[in-house]
């Protein structure tokens, strides 16, 4: 049997609301803690870490935003495990989103005082991260995706932190990448049942 892992996104946890509906309706389904009861330390590397223990056997990821970009990273790195990825608005390119958002004054302060306060949705309040999360995304920021794992991306036309134009430029000339745009946000909660509907039909055929 394959085995299925769920990573989920930046500043998220595995009691999160998405996470919890896919552990609810996918038997088995692993879901690391991304934090490591350290969220200040996080950095995408230590994502990649994390996750490559679980890759001793066959796999299919379902990666949410940061989540969705680690498991398009694994796919290229382990293509002999990684079988399918199932990809929930994922922030390819979100360094330059955040450099966009935050602002050449924040980054620069960010760097100069070597944290920034954070909200944490899940733990439900600000926590200081490291400039090194920043500075160790950057080495990814233009990452150059070569492997042709199958993978369906979900996304919604209303992501106001990962603009859909990301996926669908990510869709184009990769054939075995399947896209599907919905009427959602970049938490993508209110269409759960769809998101579930597509990825079990994508990953096990029903």
């Amino acid at each position: 049997m394959t085995r299925t892992l769920y990573l989920h996104g930046f500043a998220s946890s595995p009691q999160s609301r998405k996470a919890q509906y896919f552990a609810q309706n996918i038997p088995d389904l692993i879901i690391p803690d991304l934090n490591q009861d350290d969220f200040g330390s996080l950095t995408l590397s230590r994502q990649l870490e994390q996750i490559q223990p679980w890759l001793t056997e066959p796999c299919y990821i379902i990666g949410s935003s940061l989540g969705g970009l680690t498991a398009a990273i694994l796919a290229e790195q382990f293509p002999e495990q990684v079988k399918k990825i199932v990809l929930l608005a994922p922030a390819f390119q979100f360094t330059i989103h955040w450099r966009h958002r935050l602002g050449e004054t924040t980054l620069t302060r960010w760097q100069t005082e070597t944290y920034l306060p954070v909200f944490h949705y899940s733990y439900q309040r600000e926590i200081p991260l490291h400039y090194n999360f920043f500075q160790d995304a950057e080495i990814y920021a233009n990452y150059a995706f070569k492997n042709t794992t199958p993978t369906l991306i979900l996304h919604g036309i209303h992501d106001e932190t990962v603009p859909i134009q990301v996926s669908e430029n990510y869709s184009k000339d990769r054939p075995w990448t399947t896209f599907v745009a919905l009427d959602s946000d970049h938490s993508l909660n209110d269409c759960l049942a769809i998101l579930l509907q597509e990825t079990k039909q994508f990953l096990f055929g029903g």
